[in-house]
């Protein structure tokens, strides 16, 4: 699969290319791979005997995850986690094992939002803040007009 975009009616009409790439499958297992990468050293750290080469192939293969590959194990396996579990140590032979190790698949898919999720805000931080502004501008310039309010989608009274 070549196109790293997360697709939807909504993403396609209305997202930039930049915020459909940071939601795609392709960025989001590169994130996966990080986090099990931090979770290797992490451990290795804590005494666990995992093998420099171990680190060193997961290192090597961050960013090229085969998602066909990968569907293929998820057919097989119905569990994405694990499916891509099998796929990252397919290309990375020494992590075998140690891929995933003493982890949930919470981990991996819900820091991966987390941190997908933070640079999403962090692309339209400059838009809310102009959008904050301009909406701070009206309600200063009409802060003295009354208007009528709306309860139940019926006119309520002049607030």
């Amino acid at each position: 699969m070549t196109d790293d975009r997360y697709r939807s009616p909504l993403g396609t009409r209305y997202a930039s290319p930049a915020m459909q790439s940071l939601w795609g499958e392709q960025h989001r297992v590169g994130l996966w791979r990080r986090l099990w990468l931090a979770l290797a050293e992490g451990e290795r750290e804590l005494g666990l005997d995992i093998p420099e080469t171990a680190i060193a192939a997961m290192r090597a293969h961050l960013d090229d995850a085969d998602l066909e590959v990968a569907a293929k194990y998820e057919r097989r396996f119905r569990h994405d986690v694990m499916a891509h579990v099998h796929t990252f140590e397919e290309v990375a032979p020494a992590a075998k094992g140690i891929v995933h190790l003493g982890a949930t698949s919470q981990y991996v898919v819900d820091n991966a939002d987390l941190i997908i999720m933070r640079d999403a805000l962090c692309l339209i931080r400059e838009w809310l803040i102009n959008v904050i502004g301009a909406l701070a501008d009206f309600a200063r310039e009409y802060r003295d007009l009354p208007c009528l309010g709306y309860t139940h989608f019926q006119p309520a009274q002049l607030t």
